[in-house]
């Protein structure tokens, strides 16, 4: 088992993560929100974990399909 959550959550989760990931530096740039180091750092870690995140949700329901048919 791949994960202990189920796909569509991980799903969810990986979509939120990459919109977060790419509306702080959005807002960064038209200056809503300072251009702070941590605020960087924290738009970089949501990207790169939802894009894991939502590899891991694509293998869970992957994995889900094939229990499902066989």
């Amino acid at each position: 088992m791949v994960s202990r959550w189920p796909p569509r959550r991980l799903l969810t989760a990986a979509v939120v993560l990459l919109l977060v990931g790419a509306g702080l530096p959005f807002l960064m740039v038209i200056r809503v929100l300072p251009a702070t180091w941590g605020l960087s750092v924290l738009s970089y870690s949501a990207s790169v974990s939802g894009a894991f995140v939502g590899y891991l949700g694509i293998l869970s329901y992957l994995q889900w399909q094939r229990q499902r048919r066989g």
